[in-house]
């Protein structure tokens, strides 16, 4: 009896759906299954045979800079557990196992989530309220389609804009890469540069570099010192498929000593052995200049090599339009503007590291045969972040270790990609792109976004022509959640009539999804197929994974390609948009041209069922950064204005004379130390908020993915770090329930009493889901309640850590 009619005679249509689905799945991987009710036609009560477990290949895809391949157990096309893919040899690295962290562990929970959105909804109460209706996905698509056809006849396509979006980053078939496809062949969008993780050090490095480089830390093989600020991989890249690994297996070979300068007594201080030196926040760059008073006045600097390869070291390779005593020396030895001598003691005032500590340090620096010096994207989440970035690029230059085997630029390194393509997207005939995150003002305040008050904030545009619209928003919780001040964001995006549509992909009711008007349900990462490159911060370690559905999707979510192919067929475009593919068949297509390249990949057909299908290691080239410019410099000019390292850039005086810097913003020339507004050195304001808030990454979460997960957060709870002397002030103890608070909101979170922290200083971890109570209070403990919307003078950039609270007991 054939399968199929088998199957009519004993299950209804809906088993029989399942069942076969089970079966192709296990047919394709070559697994055996039972059914779990007998296929004897007629049969009075059926005889039920276990099933088989099967094993079916995914991938973690939230932005936490990993992307680990999961093994996903599966019976009865329901998850089981989770498991690591399997290992080729250990002890290699490069053919080590990925062993995906607890949150990656966790994905099945996401996918049974009680928050999952299971249908296509429409907004029925006010924005925000979150009360929808249940809508069909043609009325769906039907009214998506509407509304971009009405807001481009309206106001043209600069009102459309395609929201940041890292929920789930790393599809190359499906999210951001659909819906730009979609937006580009029906007229384009207004789009955003830079991102919330490293606006500010990509804008500094194009003065400083001319572009972002840095060296892959298996370069720490050949290290004898290295140096982290804010640096912590061990909770923010801790998988197999992040950095830590790297990390760690070269500092194993090459036992250098490791120096974290960080407010936090993290856990890659406790993990790497290392050093803490705690410093204030918002001051590594006063740091910066007592190391270089004294590398210069105990003649530890090698002058003619860093006037060689720099600008503005010193007045001798100052440009002419430069002022006479406008170098960094002259800043460094009070010769400069302001007249401050930058003494180890003067630093140790501001930064809070003892000053014996800092010239003991800048001798370290020195003597070093090989120092690797790294920031991480912490710091640089600052009011003065792009010249707390600029501060510690200097530090390689100034002591020489730059170029060479076991240096780095003091940038932290992006990963070296396997060459996965993506899903092609075409060009937008917009040309209109404003930093990602002056959205808000863009919806408020169009009219002051002008190349004259925003710099290099707005690009191809001398203002921007109207305000946006619709948004679309595909699986990014920074609508709401993760924006900075979001009183101020909640008052903009529940105005109907500033912005009309509001367009809201997810697979879970985050409080971003609750401003929705149409809301669309997304497969999850472990209901989707795809084609996928390693992470933007694998360092050099690449593979490419390809992964299954898992599971049949459940309820009605669809993948974003579909979605999007069903707009397009109402706008008149479906042919265009899937030249005929199917998402599988473009996953092909896409592995065929990687195939091209690598002869020795399998056929398509065994591939894609294999989940880790190759992996390969960046070469010694591609690891080192700046080493063809150290060994010729003349052949190799950076790709600056001078062609060399600019300590002084006579871009940036430009910027600073034709923009209107307000208040404490400053865009000095050289890396100068900048008081911020919300510090501890404003003596007005710490009479009333006396305690500088950062934020942190958490392994509870990935930003604000898998917050709603409740094992995570039993593990991994939320807690405000405060030190004992602050406490003890406060009358705290661990564990009570406090509240953070200043001119913004209130937030209510457990506190952590630990001397793991700087005094003066507290910390919280960022992404918790922002909920608030009936007296206005934020139990749910979203950072972002404290935070300020106050864009970086240079990149437009989020100050996400640079805050002034007070705390007392709930």
């Amino acid at each position: 009896m054939k399968i199929k009619e088998m199957l009519k005679a004993s299950v209804s249509r809906r088993d029989a759906l399942t069942v076969s689905a089970k079966l192709s799945a296990a047919i394709a991987l070559g697994n055996t299954i039972s059914l779990p009710f007998s296929t004897t036609a007629g049969a009075s009560s059926p005889q039920k045979i276990p099933s088989a477990e099967i094993v079916q290949h995914s991938a973690c895809l939230v932005n936490c800079g990993s992307r680990c391949p999961l093994k996903v157990i599966v019976k009865d096309d329901r998850i089981v557990r989770i498991e690591p893919e399997d290992v080729k040899n250990d002890s290699i690295f490069g053919e080590h196992q990925i062993r995906p962290c607890l949150r990656g562990r966790s994905s099945r929970w996401r996918v049974y989530s009680p928050d999952r959105i299971k249908y296509p909804m429409k907004r029925v109460g006010k924005r925000g309220e979150g009360k929808f209706k249940r809508i069909s996905w043609d009325e769906a698509t039907a009214l998506v389609a509407a509304e971009l056809n009405r807001v481009t006849e309206t106001y043209g396509r600069e009102a459309i804009y395609y929201n940041y979006s890292t929920g789930a980053i790393g599809h190359n078939t499906q999210g951001t890469h659909a819906w730009e496809r979609l937006l580009n062949l029906s007229g384009g969008y207004l789009n955003f540069h830079n991102s919330y993780s490293d606006a500010q050090i990509n804008v500094a490095s194009e003065f400083s570099y001319g572009k972002y480089e840095g060296s892959h830390f298996t370069q720490i093989a050949h290290s004898d010192l290295v140096v982290l600020f804010g640096l912590n991989l061990s909770e923010t890249r801790m998988s197999g498929g992040g950095q830590v690994e790297e990390l760690r297996r070269a500092i194993d070979k090459s036992k250098a000593r490791v120096i974290i300068i960080d407010p936090r007594y993290t856990d890659s201080i406790v993990t790497e052995n290392a050093e803490w030196l705690p410093i204030r926040p918002t001051t590594d760059a006063a740091l910066v200049a007592g190391i270089a008073y004294t590398l210069i006045t105990e003649n530890l600097i090698d002058e003619s090599q860093v006037n060689k390869y720099c600008v503005g070291y010193d007045r001798s390779t100052l440009p002419d339009t430069a002022p006479v005593n406008a170098s960094y020396k002259d800043y460094v030895m009070g010769t400069g503007e302001d007249g401050i001598v930058k003494t180890a003691e003067w630093s140790a005032d501001i930064c809070g590291i003892p000053a014996s500590r800092i010239r003991q340090l800048a001798r370290e620096l020195s003597a070093a045969n090989a120092c690797y010096i790294c920031q991480g994207w912490g710091p640089q989440r600052h009011a003065n972040g792009e010249q707390t970035v600029r501060a510690i690029q200097l530090l390689p230059i100034l002591t020489g270790h730059f170029g060479l085997q076991g240096t780095n630029s003091g940038n932290w390194p992006y990963g070296t990609p396997y060459g996965v393509p993506a899903l092609p997207t075409g060009v937008n005939p917009v040309k209109t792109s404003i930093s990602f995150y002056l959205w808000t003002d863009a919806i408020k305040n169009p009219e002051k976004i002008t190349s004259q008050t925003m710099g290099i904030g707005l690009k191809g545009a001398e203002q921007l022509k109207t305000g946006i619209k619709l948004i679309i928003n595909q699986a990014s919780n920074v609508l709401l959640n993760q924006h900075s001040e979001i009183s101020r964001t909640r008052k903009i995006i529940s105005d109907e009539a500033l912005c009309e549509t509001i367009i809201v992909i997810e697979n879970h009711m985050t409080p971003s999804a609750k401003y929705a008007d149409i809301l669309l349900p997304e497969t999850s990462y472990l209901e989707a197929e795809d084609l996928i490159d390693s992470s933007y911060a694998v360092g050099s370690h690449n593979y490419m994974i390809a992964f299954q559905k898992s599971i049949t999707p459940m309820w009605e979510v669809r993948s974003t390609y579909d979605i999007c192919a069903d707009i397009a067929e109402h706008l008149g475009l479906r042919d265009e948009y899937t030249e005929g593919r199917t998402q599988g068949q473009w996953a092909e297509m896409l592995y065929e041209q990687v195939r091209e390249k690598r002869s020795y990949l399998p056929e398509w057909s065994k591939a894609k069922n294999m989940g880790l299908i190759d992996q390969g290691i960046a070469t010694e080239e591609q690891s080192i950064a700046f080493a063809d410019f150290r060994a010729d410099l003349e052949a190799n000019p950076l790709s600056t204005p001078s062609g060399k390292f600019e300590i002084y850039s006579q871009s940036l005086a430009d910027l600073a004379k034709n923009l209107p810097l307000q208040g404490y913003e400053r865009i000095p020339a050289v890396p100068e130390f900048c008081v911020v507004q919300e510090s501890h050195l404003n003596k007005e304001l710490t009479v009333k908020y006396p305690l500088q808030l950062t934020g942190f990454h958490t392994k509870g979460h990935t930003h604000s993915t898998y917050t709603n997960v409740p094992m995570l957060r039993e593990a991994v709870p939320d807690e405000v770090w405060i030190n004992q002397l602050d406490a003890n002030e406060r009358k705290l103890m661990s564990g009570d329930l406090v509240h953070i608070f200043n001119d913004r909101g209130v937030i209510e979170v457990p506190c952590k009493v630990t001397n793991r922290i700087l005094p003066g200083v507290v910390a919280m971890p960022q992404g918790a889901w922002t909920q608030l109570d009936s007296n206005g209070v934020d139990i749910g403990g979203c950072l972002n309640t404290l935070t300020k919307y106050q864009p970086s003078p240079l990149a437009k950039a989020n100050p996400h850590h640079t805050n002034l609270v007070e705390i007392k007991r709930a």
